[in-house]
């Protein structure tokens, strides 16, 4: 297994260099660097091209905009419980940018309300448990 490649900084509108643009593209945002390391690997095995990596909501926004979205990244998988913005909150603020935006809640702590307000605003929510089904469940949310 090759270990993930680094990150491509880019700026506002651009294309990220070094980036197959055939692959679905992805921001991986979790406070916790070991379970970013996780997701990037299942997804990098899978052949998505994990773009950018955020450890909290604002740097989460603030990689959505270096990108230049859309078209990249196609989705974001975004932990909830984070210091600062929620992951609810985040996807709240990225909808309001790019309406179409697909994203992944990605959660241990998921409750009646929080599924609630993912139905409302069209967001898929996956348990931390279920690590290893998120290329296949990445893969059906890019269609």
């Amino acid at each position: 297994m090759s270990e993930p490649g680094p990150l491509r900084p880019v700026g506002k509108g651009a294309r990220v260099a070094g980036a197959d643009l055939a692959r679905t593209t992805v921001l991986v945002v979790d406070d916790d660097d070991d379970m970013r390391a996780l997701v990037r690997f299942h997804l990098e095995l899978a052949e998505f091209d994990v773009v950018a990596e955020a450890v909290d909501g604002d740097d989460a926004l603030a990689a959505f905009d270096r990108l230049g979205a859309p078209p990249v990244p196609e989705v974001v998988l975004l932990d909830n419980r984070m210091p600062g913005l929620s992951g609810l909150e985040v996807a709240s603020r990225l909808i309001e940018l790019v309406p179409a935006q697909r994203i992944v809640l990605f959660t241990a702590y998921a409750d009646g309300e929080t599924a609630h307000r993912c139905e409302e605003m069209g967001v898929r929510l996956v348990s931390k448990d279920q690590v290893g089904e998120l290329p296949t469940i990445v893969r059906t949310l890019a269609g």
